[in-house]
């Protein structure tokens, strides 16, 4: 499991744990048929290259709202969305290479332009 995820820009803890979503299976199953990420849980998709559509996400099987935060390459923050259940598509504006997923809390302490980074 990876350190913890802080706003470079804001100097912000984002969360201690974790949980990666580096290969296919695990991407594709991501919060479906799980519990809600504690306040400081993050899942943390990692893409093999910077895309809108393979970046998009649906909330099919998510029974809970989650906050999704859309990274590009260098970590820049380029879209983010509070995501409701059953809904069948979110993708963000900008190509992302990274996504998090995690409480509805996490958009409080992001915003567009800011650099996210691994402890």
């Amino acid at each position: 499991m990876p350190e913890a995820v802080y706003n470079r820009t804001t100097g912000a803890v984002l969360a201690r744990r974790v949980v990666r979503c580096d290969t296919v299976l695990r991407r594709f199953r991501g919060l479906m048929f799980r519990r809600p990420p504690g306040e400081d849980e993050v899942y943390l998709f990692i893409l093999p290259q910077e895309s809108r559509l393979e970046a998009a996400i649906h909330m099919f099987f998510v029974f809970f709202p989650i906050a999704v935060v859309w990274l590009d390459g260098a970590w820049r923050v380029v879209d983010r969305a509070l995501a409701r259940p059953w809904r069948p598509f979110y993708a963000p504006r900008r190509p992302a290479r990274y996504f998090l997923e995690g409480p509805p809390s996490l958009l409080d302490r992001v915003k567009e332009g800011d650099e996210i980074a691994l402890s």
